[in-house]
């Protein structure tokens, strides 16, 4: 679970929240998805930062008020 504070919703926030996104989701699928792209030259880039949006949909967020 993700505890955020519902005033604290900043621009550095988010981006904080989408470095650990970035960085789970290469944690997890980085050699599949380094796999794929030799096979099919995808830009590795693109498929981590579309993973990676996808994962924060995964998380339960708590926000205190």
């Amino acid at each position: 679970m993700m505890y955020i504070k519902f005033q604290d919703l900043s621009e550095e926030k988010q981006e904080e929240l989408l470095q650990v996104s970035r960085e789970h989701v290469t944690h997890l699928y980085g050699e599949s998805i380094k796999k794929y792209v030799e096979e099919t030259g995808a830009n590795y880039e693109n498929l981590i930062d579309e993973e990676m949006i996808k994962n924060l949909y995964t998380y339960n967020f708590v926000f205190n008020i």
